[in-house]
């Protein structure tokens, strides 16, 4: 089953809190964890976000993360004091967050119980997936509304038909606008501009490789659509998404269709309980596949799962995954 549904397995975590910079107009400063951050007169600031407006008079100062992704967001834009709660870990996180991360308790292995979120007296949560949010849970937008509990989903969730990297810029910079730390949120995207440029040099002169992103699945695969980042990812490594003409982030090929369309390269997306050598063998013991050229010749590359999702590693993943595209042609 697929790691973006309700019935997935989760990890969840809290944090001590620290007061994150409250908004002014008087350029003064107040202590957010290690560092202060100027008060701003960004606020109020009202930001539309998955059909859910919302106006903030300052920046939340209690929240609750779940998913890898968002929490990394969170790390990168200097939030760790923000946090009292995290939860749905794919993979390890990226070492430079590993420090600030062991901090956080863990307050549930799975996706914490509406009632366990509210027991960690959050004033913000912030989810990655949809699932985050399931109404059945107990944990839908408005219930947490109805608790005073303001919330965000990371926009992969909810948007369609637009450049995901240009929505990854604006989820840097609506999460940078929220917690009054505009200034960090435009150096990321200064930065990621910068790095997705230099991956897209590299690889000016050469030709795209089809690509087939094996995520998990047995009777059908589940794979990259056309409209998530992961797609974008896979284009801007020199690489076409087979299975572009899906019109979502993530959906299900039938294994003729995977045939049919000859990849080249098989993508394994590494998490959860299924490794990627047990991915592997399911893929290259199927003789339904035998003819398949990045079966036959035995051409995959490995991504972690929290590489291809709506999150700060995008433009780092984007010249790993290039590096396994064409080997050799990309070296600086």
């Amino acid at each position: 089953m697929s790691r973006r549904t309700p019935a997935l397995i989760a990890a969840a975590v809290l944090l001590p809190l620290a007061l994150t910079a409250c908004s002014s107009s008087d350029g003064a400063t107040t202590a957010t964890g290690d560092k202060a951050v100027a008060k701003s007169d960004g606020f109020p600031y009202t930001v539309k976000n998955c059909g859910v407006t919302t106006t903030f008079e300052a920046p939340p100062k209690r929240v609750v993360t779940m998913n890898q992704h968002v929490t990394e967001i969170m790390l990168e834009l200097g939030l760790k004091k923000s946090l009292v709660g995290t939860a749905y870990l794919d993979d390890q996180v990226l070492p430079k967050y590993a420090k600030d991360y062991a901090s956080v308790p863990v307050i549930a292995k799975e996706y914490p119980s509406y009632e366990q979120v509210l027991a960690t007296n959050p004033d913000f949560v912030y989810g990655g997936y949809s699932s985050a949010f399931t109404a059945g849970d107990g944990r839908s937008r408005e219930a947490l509304k109805k608790s005073g509990i303001e919330s965000r989903l990371n926009t992969e969730s909810c948007t369609e038909g637009d450049q995901p990297m240009d929505t990854l810029y604006e989820e840097i910079r609506e999460v940078g606008r929220t917690f009054g730390v505009p200034d960090r949120a435009e150096a990321w995207i200064k930065r990621a501009k910068a790095d997705n440029a230099a991956t897209a040099k590299k690889l000016a002169d050469l030709e795209p490789v089809p690509v087939f992103v094996y995520d998990s699945g047995d009777k059908t695969a589940f794979t990259a659509g056309g409209e998530g980042i992961g797609n974008e990812l896979i284009e801007r490594a020199g690489g076409t998404n087979v299975f572009a003409d899906l019109d979502k982030p993530f959906g299900d090929a039938s294994w003729e269709n995977v045939v049919a369309r000859k990849p080249e390269v098989v993508v394994i997306y590494d998490y959860g309980a299924t490794t990627v050598e047990q991915k592997k063998k399911r893929l290259l013991t199927d003789p339904a596949l035998a003819d398949v050229p990045a079966i036959k010749n035995k051409r995959f590359a490995v991504m972690p799962l929290s590489d291809a999702v709506l999150g700060v590693r995008v433009p780092a993943a984007v010249d790993k995954l290039a590096a396994q595209l064409h080997p050799g042609a990309t070296t600086p």
